[in-house]
C-alpha cells in the first residue's frame, strides 16, 4: 500500500479500510497544526490508486468503507473523486460508502448536483475541519477561508442530501475569547445540518508557528475552565438536531449525546464539573493526562 505518512482518522473510523488518493495537505499553513508536514502535498497517480485496490482485493475481506487518506482528498475535482469510486467498485465491488477529510475550500469546485451525483457514487460521511466560525480567529490561524464561505459552501451538502461531519476547535481564540468564539461559531452551524459535531481542544505544539506566538506574547492559551465555559456557551447556543461528539483526547470533560435530546444535560454535566473542580482543579486533571 502507498502511505506517504500515517493513517489519519476520526476514531469512529476504525474499522474503515484506507486508501490514499492524495498525500500532505492542500493548504498546510494553519498556525496551529502539526500533521502532514512530513509529506508535501501530492495526488496520487492512478496507477497507484489501482495496485492498491487489488491489493486489498487480495485480503479477501469484504470491509462495507473506505476512507480516504490524505489532510483534505475532497480537494480533488469532480471529475477525478468520481474516477475513484468507479476504481473502487471495480475492484472492491463489496464497498458501500466512502469517507475522508475536507476542508470548506474544498466544496469551490463542486457544485450540488455534481455532490449529488458523487453520494450516488458512495461518498457519505465526509468530515469538514470547520474548527471556527468567527473571522477574526480564521485570519489569525491562517485557516485560508472567511466565515462568510462556511454556510454557502456546506449547504451545497446539505442540498445534495449528502452526510456530513463538522469540527468545532474549541481554545481557538485563546484566553478570554471563548464566548465570543462559542456564538459566532454556533451561529454559523444553526444554518447547517451536519450529522455529528466533533469537538477537539486545541493543543499548541512546540513546532508550530502558533507556539512562537505563546513565546513572544501575541497568544495566550485558554485556561481549561475557559475551556469548558466555551463548550458550554456553544451547546446553549447550538439549535440544530445534531450529534455531538466531544470524546476526543484533547477534551478533558468529554461529553456524547444528541441535541436537543441531551442537550440540557451535557449543560448540567459541563457546569458542575466547572463548579466541583475550579480551575485549579481542572489544571491539575490535565496535568495528570498529560503525564500518562
Amino acid at each position: 500500500m502507498h502511505f506517504a505518512s500515517s493513517i489519519v482518522r476520526p476514531p469512529y473510523e476504525g474499522g474503515s479500510a484506507y486508501l490514499q488518493i492524495t498525500s500532505g495537505c492542500s493548504h498546510n499553513a494553519c498556525k496551529f497544526c502539526t500533521y502532514y508536514k512530513d509529506a508535501p502535498f501530492s495526488v496520487s497517480p492512478e496507477s497507484e490508486i489501482i495496485e492498491d485496490l487489488k491489493e486489498m482485493r487480495s485480503y479477501g475481506i469484504p470491509f462495507p468503507r473506505i476512507w480516504l487518506q490524505g489532510a483534505d482528498p475532497f480537494i480533488l475535482s469532480f471529475q477525478k473523486l468520481y474516477r475513484v469510486a468507479e476504481l473502487i467498485h471495480t475492484y472492491l465491488p463489496f464497498v458501500k460508502t466512502i469517507g475522508g477529510y475536507g476542508r470548506v475550500d474544498s466544496l469551490r469546485n463542486k457544485t450540488a448536483d455534481q455532490l449529488k451525483i458523487l453520494k450516488d457514487m458512495g461518498y457519505s460521511g465526509i468530515v469538514f475541519g470547520v474548527e471556527s466560525g468567527d473571522d477574526r480567529i480564521l485570519s489569525y490561524q491562517h485557516k485560508g477561508y472567511s466565515a462568510d464561505e462556511i454556510v454557502p459552501q456546506l449547504s451545497k451538502m446539505d442540498e445534495a442530501g449528502m452526510r456530513y461531519e463538522v469540527i468545532f476547535l474549541s481554545g481557538l481564540g485563546g484566553k478570554g475569547y471563548g464566548p465570543d468564539h462559542a456564538r459566532k461559531t454556533a451561529e454559523i452551524f444553526n444554518q447547517l445540518h451536519p450529522d455529528r459535531v466533533m469537538i477537539s481542544g486545541l493543543t499548541i505544539f512546540p513546532d508550530t508557528p502558533l507556539m512562537q506566538d505563546v513565546k513572544r506574547g501575541k497568544f495566550q492559551e485558554a485556561t481549561e475552565g475557559e475551556r469548558i465555559l466555551e463548550l458550554k456557551e456553544f451547546l446553549q447556543d447550538l439549535k440544530i438536531d445534531t450529534l455531538i461528539d466531544a470524546t476526543n483526547a484533547s477534551i478533558i470533560t468529554s461529553i456524547y449525546g444528541r441535541i436537543p435530546e441531551r442537550k440540557q444535560d451535557m449543560i448540567d454535566r459541563l457546569q458542575r464539573i466547572y463548579d466541583v473542580y475550579g480551575e485549579k482543579g481542572l489544571r491539575r486533571m490535565r496535568e495528570s493526562l498529560q503525564a500518562i
